[in-house]
């Protein structure tokens, strides 16, 4: 048994222990003693683990778990809002102890205050749904990302920053953390799910720099409500939803002022942009994961069926069914945010501009299930009224978005 493991069913040992005895009680203690031993052994290679509980998988770094099978802590953490744990060397015993009793009371919904908990936490032990790398609380300042529905709120911050870290993780260590990316769309998933009907919570873009990880989550949320309306399976819908998530990823390296640039491209310009498909799929295909979907997405999404689009394949090929979907609600969510160089279009401008190109640009099954999914659903839909952009007409085509399609006709 490996140190991760030994470590996991020490925990899970203890915190069953812990809410069969009180404090003091001999067996208690050893159950604790054993735990903490067990972390300082692990620590002895790695000085801050970290693991990620997705349901059905436990994650350690990087790596899944495969060897505990499905063990029923992983599942039980995740649905007390603990989807990671990451621990310092400098943690000591009864500082475990305490992080311990959190987990047993998180778990058992015993009343306590989380607030209060997260103050008192040692500062060597991390807990959180996500994004608990230190930038949440500043970053649940930036994003004012909340979908009210009726009585219903859910805010999208930790989902966003989350997203950020793992765009920084790519650009400074070229590295993809799969478990941030699969965390992220579980919990999309759940807040589409919140009340009987399902709601599309989408973020609402702010700064212009802020476009990257807005336009990953809403096309993320868009391309699962799109898979869940054709029938897909539970699996395959959050499959798609990773790949929506993915599907630009290989814009990180995109110098900001072309991204952000407020008039057309030069040749030049359009050229680096339109290079992001492929870096995004090399990008993804390098992180050694089982992502060949999510790679066939970020390669294929500026693909018309027409053949159109770019990259320009040496000969004709059908795109995958996650591309063409993808393609639909890339483009709306382009098209319904304001950029620099344009505002942003009405949804029914937007769906009506999707039912025209359906059979062209659009896969047209994928086009009118889309345009049907979003007129049932549009007012569950929320999003701030936008300024016009500087006051000014569009600079551009509206769904170019420096590389987004072909242009459609002047508004």
């Amino acid at each position: 048994m490996s140190d991760p493991i030994r470590f996991l069913v020490s925990f899970g040992q203890a915190v069953s222990t812990m809410a069969l005895y009180k404090d003091g009680h001999p067996a208690r203690e050893r159950a604790v003693d054993r735990s903490f031993r067990c972390l300082q052994d692990l620590q002895e290679h790695d000085p801050n683990p970290r693991f990620s509980f997705l349901g059905e998988e436990t994650i350690y770094q990087e790596t899944a778990l495969r060897e505990l099978g499905d063990w029923e802590w992983g599942t039980r953490l995740a649905h007390a809002g603990v989807q990671r744990i990451e621990l310092d060397t400098n943690v000591t015993r009864e500082q475990y102890e305490e992080f311990l009793e959190e987990m047993m009371a998180r778990i058992t919904l015993s009343v306590i205050d989380t607030s209060e908990a997260r103050t008192n936490r040692p500062t060597g032990i991390k807990v959180g749904a996500l994004g608990i790398r230190g930038e949440t609380r500043e970053l649940q300042e930036t994003f004012d990302a909340t979908a009210p529905i009726a009585t219903i709120s859910y805010s999208l911050g930790e989902e966003a920053a989350s997203i950020q870290s793992m765009h920084r993780e790519v650009q400074e260590r070229g590295k993809l953390p799969l478990a941030e990316a699969e965390a992220v769309v579980r919990s999309l998933s759940m807040a589409m799910h919140g009340d009987q009907e399902m709601i599309l919570p989408l973020l609402q873009l702010r700064e212009f720099d802020e476009y990257t990880t807005t336009h990953s989550l809403n096309v993320s949320v868009l391309v699962m409500a799109l898979a869940e309306s054709l029938g897909l399976a539970p699996q395959d819908v959050r499959t798609f939803g990773v790949a929506g998530l993915l599907h630009d990823l290989g814009k990180v390296h995109i110098p900001q002022d072309i991204l952000n640039k407020p008039g057309k491209l030069t040749d030049q310009e359009r050229q680096v942009m339109q290079q992001h498909p492929v870096a995004g799929a090399q990008m993804i295909i390098e992180s050694g994961r089982r992502l060949d979907l999510a790679a066939a997405v970020a390669h294929e999404h500026h693909i018309m069926i027409n053949g159109q689009g770019y990259p320009t394949h040496h000969y004709r090929r059908d795109c995958h069914k996650a591309s063409k979907l993808v393609h639909v609600c890339d483009v709306y969510d382009a098209l319904r945010t304001r950029r620099p160089y344009r505002d942003a279009w009405e949804s029914e401008r937007v769906l009506t501009y999707l039912e025209e190109r359906a059979g062209t640009e659009f896969e047209p099954e994928a086009a009118i299930a889309f345009v049907r999914l979003m007129r049932k659903v549009d007012s569950g839909i929320q999003r701030s009224p936008m300024p016009p952009a500087n006051g000014a007409e569009p600079a551009t085509s509206p769904v170019e978005d420096k590389a987004d399609s072909a242009p459609p006709p002047q508004p």
